[in-house]
């Protein structure tokens, strides 16, 4: 096994492995700061934001102090939202399945959305690893389903997000069932004055941790969106490669499966593509290394492995088939490209579904431009904000119209047709005030 930086921190060798296979070399700045004051045993507030690796600084050290086999919560995680409540359990999963054989490390995700009861009945042996929106833990363990008073650890990840949300509160309640001597850690991009009161409660001089933000990505990255309406995405990859002849792409999947769904499905098409993923024995790995360093392919399909650890010369262009479920991963990604002065494109294609993940990258500062094909090639179009605020302007008109139609106090037969021909013609008014006014 290579050695990392990573190292200096006495980790497991499972954690050791694992930081390995996900390809991390060093600590970043939040890491090299924080993991030892976890390890120490102190509360501690980090201020950074996404794409700083902060996810890890928490749940490397987290993982190490878990007691395997023990079957009680020892550690919570919460965070704002359900898409990142995902992204911490798989984080976490990626760590903890290269544990040693005999040692069970236990993980689940508990999120709004999922059947209640089926989580409850499933709850008969606790897990160790807690992670999940505060609301759903909090019915959890208001239901005296999910054991969290001997859980030495919780995590608020997002805390001002967390606030804005209204989510403190539930935090509070089960916070307050858990442990009087408890770890807690908090990260936030700001700490609002409003927030203060919750940390004072429950730390007890925690070290303070700032890390500034950097410039997440390369200047010369120009960062791009292509909807996929409802059309074949293998296709739609197909189509965008040839629409933009790169230099040399990688196009970036999840899983080593999708990554192989989307290699065959362009070899189908009559494309050469060469792949990269954790299936590989490191003799096919080399090879293909080789056979990628000789210009023998024009497209790889990759995991993320290739995002971290290995080093590809000349990509022109970064694919995101589908967006890392560890949005610090889109960060890796694109930093494949645009580099050595040179510059890169770095295109995701895009589902309703990551609306949220699209919001959070772009308080990163990253500018998407958005694109599309029409006969084969390449064209700008109307920016996705822009037609949600206009299905919102939509939909304040429908409300304002309801409003101003009243149900007659005498109901005559057809007086419901009525009522809704009345409110269509005050729509159709209002949206030809609206459009006078463009």
């Amino acid at each position: 096994m290579k050695s990392t930086k990573f190292e200096k921190y006495n980790f497991k060798p499972f954690i050791h492995k694992a930081i390995q296979e996900l390809g991390f070399t060093e600590p970043t700045e939040i890491q090299e700061r924080l993991i030892p004051i976890i390890q120490k045993g102190e509360s501690a507030i980090g201020q950074s934001q996404t794409g700083t690796g902060k996810t890890h600084a928490y749940i490397l050290p987290i993982i190490e102090n878990i007691k395997p086999n023990l079957n009680e919560v020892q550690a919570v995680i919460t965070a704002p939202t359900r898409e990142l409540a995902n992204q911490i359990y798989h984080a976490v999963l990626k760590i903890v399945e290269h544990a040693e054989e005999g040692e069970k490390y236990t993980a689940r995700l508990f999120i709004g959305g999922t059947d209640k009861v089926r989580t409850i009945e499933k709850l008969k042996t606790q897990p160790q690893i807690v992670i999940g929106t505060p609301g759903r833990i909090n019915d959890l363990v208001k239901e005296q389903a999910l054991h969290v008073h001997k859980a030495e650890f919780l995590v608020v990840d997002e805390a001002d997000l967390m606030l804005d949300m209204g989510f403190i509160h539930d935090v509070d309640q089960f916070a307050g069932k858990m442990p009087e001597k408890l770890q807690m850690l908090v990260f936030s991009a700001t700490i609002p004055e409003k927030l203060k009161p919750f940390l004072k409660k429950y730390m007890d001089n925690p070290k303070y941790v700032q890390v500034d933000p950097k410039k997440a990505t390369a200047e010369n990255i120009k960062h791009v969106l292509m909807p996929t309406r409802h059309r074949n995405k293998v296709s739609l990859v197909h189509s965008a490669l040839k629409a933009f002849n790169p230099y040399l792409a990688i196009v970036f999947t999840n899983t080593k499966k999708k990554a192989d769904e989307v290699a065959d499905g362009l070899i189908a098409q009559g494309v050469k593509v060469g792949r990269i993923h954790g299936d590989l024995s490191p003799r096919e790995r080399k090879r293909m290394m080789k056979q990628v360093n000789d210009l023998e392919y024009q497209y790889i399909v990759a995991t993320d492995l290739a995002a971290r650890g290995i080093d590809i010369e000349g990509v022109s262009h970064v694919i995101n088939y589908e967006l890392p479920t560890d949005l610090d991963f889109y960060i890796h990604r694109v930093g494949r490209t645009a580099r050595a002065g040179y510059s890169g494109i770095a295109l995701t294609i895009h589902e309703p579904s990551d609306e949220d993940a699209l919001n959070r990258l772009e308080k990163l500062g990253i500018t998407f431009h958005n694109i599309d094909l029409q006969n084969g090639e390449i064209v700008e179009i109307a920016e996705r904000h822009k037609r949600q605020r206009r299905q919102k302007k939509e939909n304040e008109i429908d409300v304002k119209a309801k409003t101003m139609v009243k149900k007659p106090q005498k109901v005559k037969p057809g007086y419901k047709k009525k009522m809704q021909a009345d409110i269509d013609k005050i729509k159709k008014r209002a949206k030809r005030v609206e459009k006078r006014k463009k």
